[in-house]
């Protein structure tokens, strides 16, 4: 009997540790808000003195016109802590994405962050890669709402006839964000891999990483 109290035990233990380690993502707030204090340069901004506080601290403008997409074909402007003290410790953050026409949104994932999708204008092709490589795509048009799943590869096309909008939320503070063409061919990985994984030439590997230096 004593035996199996202490089985039951330690199962319900692991139950109880896959629970958080599933379920775990920003932590839960212990204040209404924290509206960051814009100078600290920390991880952990302090906290703006709640006095101090008003309605403006919970407003941002900074995505009211669409952003420059011109150069090359998309444009995303991240609303975040960062730039929007407000959010801080409330575990989300946005984005506002324009596309130009052929505009693209390179296969990209956020490695801490659920996102869905919201067309505010055009038409966009739109999907994601499971771990399985199944992909989950179609066009997807204003008024439509997309989720990409925490951590997978994902990526959006404009292919309508005019400039194109999307909103973007996330579940996280901080979702991060790896551009996979980016995180290849921009980071310094050795020359002789990428010839031998993509069959490319050093010339081509050359085009490729200029093309995709970090900005």
């Amino acid at each position: 009997m004593q035996t199996m109290i202490q089985k039951i035990t330690l199962f319900l233990a692991f139950v109880l540790l896959c629970s958080h380690v599933v379920f775990a993502s920003d932590p839960d707030p212990v204040l209404d808000y924290c509206v960051a204090i814009k100078e600290s340069a920390t991880s952990n901004p302090s906290c703006k003195n709640s006095s101090a506080v008003t309605v403006e601290d919970f407003i941002f403008s900074g995505i009211k016109i669409p952003g420059n997409y011109r150069q090359t074909g998309f444009s995303s402007v991240a609303v975040n802590s960062n730039v929007f003290p407000g959010l801080n410790t409330l575990g989300m953050s946005f984005v506002r994405a324009d596309f130009d026409l052929d505009g693209i949104n390179v296969p990209h994932f956020h490695p801490r962050a659920t996102e869905t999708a919201f067309v505010l204008e055009g038409r966009i092709y739109s999907g994601f890669v499971d771990t399985s490589n199944r992909i989950f795509a179609k066009v997807i048009e204003k008024g439509e709402v997309m989720v990409f799943p925490k951590g997978v590869v994902h990526f959006q096309m404009n292919v309508g006839d005019k400039p194109a909008t999307i909103l973007g939320s996330f579940n996280s503070q901080n979702p991060g964000l790896q551009r996979l063409p980016t995180a290849i061919f921009g980071s310094g990985i050795k020359e002789e891999l990428l010839e031998k994984v993509f069959g490319l030439s050093s010339k081509d590997i050359a085009k490729l990483r200029k093309r995709f230096a970090p900005q």
